[in-house]
């Protein structure tokens, strides 16, 4: 007996090593810098999240290549925005280099900030487990660097841009830095969080990616979160149906009303939720309201909505949950910019209700 426990000591000795290991990257990975002093990794090195398909056209891309022409113009044109997607990794570094090339010169909107649509935000892993904002990385053009200067041996976040596309990031480190990913336990990736909308879950109009409220829900749970919000385009197809079944989140959230007419609503509301369901027979869906700036609730959309998820939970579908949209965005009118996209204040808003909803539902 004394034999196989030595055995069994030195067989989990020996995959923790190995998992210690596998989360290292090594020096020999990165390529040294011509003033000899940093060494750069590039970005597929780190741990991403955010990320649902391996199979995309460019790395940073949110939908399988294999869609292209399956969903619309507008969902395909929109899924190259890194919306969602952050690097995660941990150095003892002081100083950590960031360069980001973006695909789109367009780096900002008329009512939305070049650092929301373009830049990157970084945040720190605290005491007590919480992650503070640390600086964002302002875009000035195409190709973008900038310096952070940060505590050693941290955990950090990386979020991406959440209305341009990536053609490539890069993290660069003084030589004598160690950088490796985070280990990633099998409790966290049981809450993967899917989100399914529009503009508003896509991010629009965060000053920074970090203030996504879908981002705050994330940091909040401590839970990984797709996003799969698509500026006017969160409509319900029944080929977004099937997307969203080829992966396996802890729960889903549908927040598509906002994109949606009444009489969509009517056609494509319970259909799509019946397909889901049937791919997904144990898979906790969330409906959400669509959000109101004077906190008017329910909307006329919310009315309809709620009633077909009546109708559903009366044929005898479980695991289905409404969210209202009360509170979302205050009353005091100042949760948008445009009566229709959060400003920052109606992210953390809105973060507030969504993170209190998810938190009983989740493993």
């Amino acid at each position: 007996m004394k034999n196989i426990a030595i055995y069994a000591l030195l067989f989990l000795l020996s995959s923790m090593s190995l998992r210690i290991e596998s989360a290292e990257i090594k020096k020999s990975q990165g390529v040294l810098d011509a003033d000899g002093e940093t060494v750069w990794y590039d970005g597929t090195l780190l741990a991403i999240e955010g990320k649902g398909w391996v199979n995309t056209e460019s790395y940073y891309d949110r939908l399988p290549a294999t869609v292209e022409g399956k969903v619309t113009k507008s969902v395909w044109g929109l899924s190259h925005n890194s919306a969602g997607m952050n690097l995660r990794f941990m150095t003892d570094a002081t100083s950590i280099k960031v360069q980001w090339v973006l695909r789109s010169h367009d780096l900002a909107m008329p009512h939305m900030a070049a650092t929301g649509v373009s830049g990157i935000d970084l945040y720190g892993k605290q005491k007590n487990g919480s992650y503070l904002f640390l600086k964002n990385g302002l875009p000035k053009a195409d190709s973008n660097l900038v310096i952070f200067k940060v505590k050693p041996a941290s955990e950090y976040i990386l979020y991406l841009p959440l209305y341009n596309s990536l053609n490539s990031i890069k993290i660069g480190l003084p030589k004598e830095a160690y950088l490796q990913r985070p280990d990633k336990e099998v409790s966290r990736l049981n809450k993967t969080i899917v989100f399914y909308g529009t503009s508003i879950t896509q991010g629009g109009c965060a000053s920074r990616p970090g203030t996504a409220f879908t981002n705050i829900v994330g940091r909040r749970l401590d839970a990984p979160v797709i996003n799969l919000g698509f500026s006017g385009s969160g409509k319900m197809e029944m080929e977004m149906a099937d997307l969203l079944t080829e992966l396996n989140p802890a729960v889903y959230v549908l927040d598509c009303l906002w994109n949606m007419s009444p009489q969509m609503i009517n056609e494509r509301f319970a259909p799509f939720i019946r397909k889901l369901r049937a791919k997904k027979p144990n898979t906790p869906i969330v409906l959400a309201e669509d959000s109101n700036v004077y906190d008017i609730s329910p909307t006329v959309k919310g009315k309809i909505a709620h009633a077909l998820y009546e109708k559903l939970r009366k044929e005898g579908m479980n695991g289905l949950y409404y969210l209202s949209n009360k509170g979302m965005l205050g009353a005091d009118g100042e949760g948008t910019v445009d009566g229709c996209h959060p400003t920052d204040l109606g992210m953390m808003r809105m973060a507030d209700v969504f993170s209190k909803f998810l938190e009983p539902i989740l493993p």
